[in-house]
């Protein structure tokens, strides 16, 4: 597998010569998760950052009953990481896990830090990623609070496709914060419009 997804995908956030695509390129190292194969589990700190060229990925954790939530869902083209444990150096309390089989291109915490030393275009695509993904964070934050949950539905319907062909829908359901049962009807009532 050449590191042409990756080196396309550092462009798109941020152009910046082939040069120094090619020098960041070389400080990741190519990876392969089968379905069920765990990036992260609850307990460890996150050591690793996640390029994902291809498959699908959630995360989840735990609430007080045991019963397991989806927090997040990640596509192909996409960065995996929990960011809180990754830069924070903090047990993680939440698991990331293959929901298909998974390739792509991951590098260490003391490497990435590393490339934000001594490459300052690379420090500004990882403040572009953290800006993103707090967004994307805060927004759904926000439609738990102030989106009901058909709306919430629709939006994820919009933007995220690949969602619903590759989650479960009990997965799809913790993730919008509502039950299957909830979900099902939504789906049937969305169906007939």
């Amino acid at each position: 597998m050449d590191k042409e997804p990756l080196i396309n995908f550092i462009q798109n956030c941020l152009p910046v010569s082939k040069k120094t695509l090619s020098d960041i390129a070389e400080h990741f190292e190519e990876k392969t998760f089968a379905k069920n194969d765990y990036f992260l589990r609850e307990g460890q700190i996150s050591n690793d950052y996640l390029f994902l060229a291809d498959g699908f990925m959630r995360a989840f954790t735990f609430d007080t009953n045991g019963n397991e939530v989806t927090t997040f869902f990640y596509p192909k083209n996409r960065v995996v990481f929990e960011a809180s444990s990754f830069f924070m150096r903090t047990i993680s309390t939440e698991n990331i896990q293959a929901v298909t089989d998974c390739n792509g291109y991951s590098i260490t915490f003391e490497r990435l830090n590393m490339l934000f030393h001594s490459i300052p275009e690379f420090r500004e695509f990882g403040r572009a990623m953290l800006v993103k993904e707090f967004s994307a964070y805060k927004q759904r934050t926000l439609a738990m609070i102030n989106k009901s949950a058909e709306e919430r539905y629709t939006s994820l319907m919009i933007s995220n496709k690949d969602i619903f062909r590759n989650a479960q829908l009990k997965h799809i359901a913790s993730y919008l914060g509502m039950t299957d049962t909830s979900l099902s009807r939504i789906r049937k009532e969305s169906s007939k419009k």
